[in-house]
């Protein structure tokens, strides 16, 4: 499930910058530029792709207090991450069509096709590099990657048949709600990443235990219980967590998510980022 919402989420962000600049060239009567913009989001796959395989590859081949030290660090940076990408489409939501169709202008005018292809590299790029690390998050040090794999699959393709309905100029999504909705449940994903981070750096001795457990519960148990093993990707349960990690989690949750709903809140829908169908 988390790989499943952290790839829709991605996904659904790359899509709608994707499905901004092709909407943008078939009104002005450019669609055959259209297979520059498709070079360079390939081409953004393809470098993301060869990125989260290095990482899996180097990361997974870890043991003991390098694999430890290491998944903590990857949760921390991951959990910044995640909370960077959720305020920045929040801030970016009214101008992101915008600023995209500007770039585009000059790109046209200045007839450079390939600088055309590198606006929607860069863009897909960054969703794809965060992608792997988010997924990398979420896979180490887990007992099975073919959940994982299925999730994130599951999520790229709702997020393509989501970017297909805006390219169309479809009104059945609302993008403000989705955005609010996914961004609440990254929040929960996030805080746990934090205490993930805590949890790991305690066991290598760089964080205290102080009290370890707060309480220790039978049920839910991620060992043994599907819903257990649901909570905890998605976020962070344990059945006998420390006092810091429950601490850690709530620090993070409480302030983030309440200027998370506060920002969504005030923001005008940014279901106007592809307002025009495409022209047929």
């Amino acid at each position: 499930m988390a790989a499943f919402l952290v790839m829709l989420r991605e996904g659904v962000e790359a899509a709608l910058i994707v499905a901004i600049l092709l909407a943008y060239l078939d009104r002005m009567s450019r669609g055959s530029e259209r297979r520059w913009v498709w070079a360079g989001t390939l081409s953004a796959v393809a470098v993301s792709l060869v990125v989260g395989a290095i990482l899996w590859v180097t990361i997974g081949g870890l043991e003991g207090t390098a694999e430890k030290l290491t998944e903590g660090l990857i949760a921390f940076a991951a959990a910044g991450l995640l909370t960077w990408m959720i305020f920045w489409m929040g801030r970016q939501a009214r101008t992101i069509r915008r600023a995209l169709e500007t770039q585009v202008d000059t790109a046209l005018a200045a007839g450079g096709t390939v600088a055309l292809a590198t606006i929607a590299f860069v863009a897909v790029l960054r969703e794809g590099l965060e992608s792997s690390l988010f997924l990398i998050s979420t896979t180490v040090g887990e007992a099975s990657g073919a959940s994982q794999l299925t999730g994130a699959l599951l999520g790229v393709a709702g997020a393509v048949a989501i970017g297909y309905l805006m390219y169309k100029g479809s009104h059945l999504i609302d993008l403000r709600k989705f955005f609010r909705v996914t961004g609440i449940l990254i929040i929960l994903f996030a805080a746990g990443l934090v205490s993930k981070g805590v949890n790991e750096f305690q066991e290598v001795g760089i964080i205290p235990v102080v009290i370890d457990p707060v309480w220790s519960v039978g049920i839910l148990d991620p060992e043994t219980s599907v819903t257990g093993q649901f909570l905890k990707s998605l976020f962070g349960w344990r059945t006998s967590p420390s006092l810091l990690t429950v601490l850690s989690y709530l620090a993070y949750l409480i302030p983030v998510g309440w200027r998370f709903l506060g920002m969504t809140a005030a923001v005008p829908t940014t279901t106007d980022a592809v307002t025009e169908p495409a022209a047929s």
